[in-house]
């Protein structure tokens, strides 16, 4: 009986067609293809609907639906229209196949039933393959990134650097400064390191702890560490808390902890004057010319 339904199918496919375009066309004024331009949505649906075709007819053995939804999910379309474009084609198919019977059982509907789903079932699991490997590959991606930004080290002068945390610091993100810190120390060869917690919501026992170890850490590989971003309400849930941080120093702002980096390398920001009566001279002689 497969081979009886699937052929009656295939050589009806244009009449399938016509009925599943348009039930799949009626619900596009209401869902997140409304945005969608009718003459992408159309040319979308008759490929989408003939891939299905083609797979029914390969038995799955053909590419052609791999490629359209690597193409939909690269375009940025929603798993939902491919799976209620087949629950759609399910519905559609099934109509269409008991139409076609002059008497109707019990059995017949259910033996319908089961060869539909027998070729919806798979096309539906390949796709959700396809768009939960596409998916898992750009999370995977994604937290690369986030962990790229969530500690970064940046070289602002020789031998000074700075790393600005923003957000909550947990376990996992504690050693990750951790190794980005004694990376970079090496790597830039860092004599001061400023660690800029400006950014950071909330500083508990835990947070403090962190930081003193990475402070720590740089100590031990011949740097030092300054603590900034020390805002009011920080500093007295540390002293609240009880945490010593004074093994190594605290500044209120970035501004104040990078001097206190420059005078640590024996440098030092020097303000310059300019003389009114210089720049006036300097500007009638301009005029002369």
């Amino acid at each position: 009986m497969d081979e009886k339904l699937k052929n009656a199918v295939l050589e009806h496919s244009d009449d399938i067609v016509k009925m599943w375009l348009e039930e799949v066309n009626t619900h596009k004024k209401n869902d997140y293809t409304s945005t969608i331009s009718d003459e992408m949505f159309e040319s979308t649906n008759r490929e989408f609907v003939n891939v299905i075709f083609s797979s029914i007819e390969k038995r799955g053995l053909s590419t052609d639906l791999d490629d359209f939804s690597e193409r939909l999910i690269n375009l940025g379309w929603p798993l939902s229209y491919l799976t209620d474009g087949m629950q759609v084609f399910r519905r559609v198919v099934t109509d269409f196949i008991l139409k076609q019977s002059d008497k109707i059982d019990s059995d017949y509907f259910s033996e319908v039933l089961r060869e539909v789903d027998g070729w919806v079932d798979p096309i539906i699991n390949q796709l959700v393959n396809e768009y939960s490997g596409s998916w898992e590959h750009i999370v995977s991606l994604q937290r690369v990134a986030l962990q790229e930004l969530s500690a970064p080290l940046i070289p602002v002068m020789e031998n000074i650097t700075i790393m600005p945390l923003i957000g909550t610091i947990d376990t996992e993100r504690a050693k990750l400064i951790m190794e980005n810190l004694l990376d970079g120390v090496i790597k830039h060869n860092a004599e001061v390191v400023l660690i800029d917690i400006t950014g950071v919501p909330v500083v508990d026992t835990m947070v403090a702890h962190h930081i003193i170890q990475a402070a720590e850490a740089v100590r031990l590989v011949g740097s030092r560490c300054i603590l900034v971003g020390i805002r009011p309400e920080i500093a007295q849930t540390i002293v609240n808390l009880g945490i010593d941080l004074g093994k190594f120093p605290t500044k209120s702002s970035l501004r104040k902890g990078f001097q206190t980096a420059l005078e640590l390398t024996n440098r030092k920001i020097e303000e310059t004057q300019n003389n009114d009566e210089d720049i006036e001279q300097l500007i009638d002689s301009l005029d002369r010319e």
